[in-house]
C-alpha cells in the first residue's frame, strides 16, 4: 500500500529509509532550493546523488526523482516517477531505472565540460597572441568568445585638433580557430593593414 508522507518529518524518514536501501555508504541532506514540495538528496559512497522530490501535495504517494549533476547548464537532467510504495520498492525503481540514465547523463555533461576547457585554452591563447599584437589592447571575456579592443591616438605627437583614434575590435571565435577583426581610423592606415593582410603566407 503506497505511503502517505504529508509532512517533511515523514518524507525525511522515508528518505533515510530509501538511502538505506540503495546501500551502507548513502546519506540524505536536506533540498532547501527545492520549493515544489517535499523533497530530500540521496547521496551515495561514490558522490552520485539523486533530488527525492513530492512535486504534488494532493498525490503524496506519487514521487518523481531527479537526478542531480554538478554542472545541469547543458545537460538535461534524467528523471523517473516512482510510487511510494516502500523504500525497497522506491531503491529498486533508481537502481533499475534512474541510475543508467544518470551515468549517461554524467558522461555526457563530462564530455561537453572537457571540450569547453579544450575550446577555452585554444582560444585563450589565440586571444594571448592577438593582444600581444596590440600592445595596450583591453581584452573581454564574453559567452564562448573573446573580445580585444585596441584604440590609438594616430596624431603625431604635439600636433593639435581634432582627435584622430584609430580602433580595432577582434573577436575570437569559440575554439579560437577563426577571427573576426573589425577597424577604423585613418584610411592610409586601414589600407596598409589591409595591404598586409592580403599578402601571401609564408611557409
Amino acid at each position: 500500500m503506497p505511503q502517505e508522507l504529508t509532512t517533511q518529518e515523514q518524507f525525511d524518514a522515508f528518505a533515510d529509509d530509501v538511502a538505506r536501501e540503495l546501500g551502507t555508504h548513502c546519506r540524505t541532506a536536506p533540498l532547501p532550493e527545492y520549493s515544489r514540495g517535499l523533497a530530500r538528496l540521496i547521496v551515495d559512497g561514490d558522490g552520485r546523488a539523486v533530488r527525492l522530490c513530492q512535486p504534488d501535495d494532493e498525490q503524496p504517494s506519487r514521487l518523481k526523482v531527479y537526478a542531480a549533476l554538478p554542472d545541469e547548464a547543458q545537460v538535461q537532467t534524467p528523471s523517473i516517477r516512482v510510487t511510494a510504495i516502500s523504500a525497497r520498492h522506491v531503491a529498486r525503481e533508481i537502481t533499475r531505472r534512474l541510475y543508467p540514465l544518470h551515468a549517461e547523463a554524467a558522461e555526457l555533461a563530462a564530455q561537453i565540460a572537457a571540450r569547453q576547457q579544450a575550446e577555452a585554452s585554444a582560444r585563450a591563447a589565440v586571444a594571448e597572441a592577438v593582444a600581444g599584437a596590440l600592445p595596450g589592447a583591453r581584452i573581454e571575456e564574453q559567452y564562448r568568445r573573446t573580445r580585444i579592443i585596441w584604440q590609438h591616438d594616430a596624431r603625431p605627437p604635439g600636433q593639435q585638433g581634432p582627435v584622430q583614434v584609430d580602433s580595432v575590435c577582434v573577436i575570437v571565435g569559440a575554439s579560437g580557430e577563426s577571427v573576426t577583426v573589425e577597424a577604423s581610423g585613418c584610411p592610409a592606415r586601414v589600407i596598409s593593414m589591409l595591404a598586409a593582410f592580403a599578402q601571401p603566407t609564408r611557409e
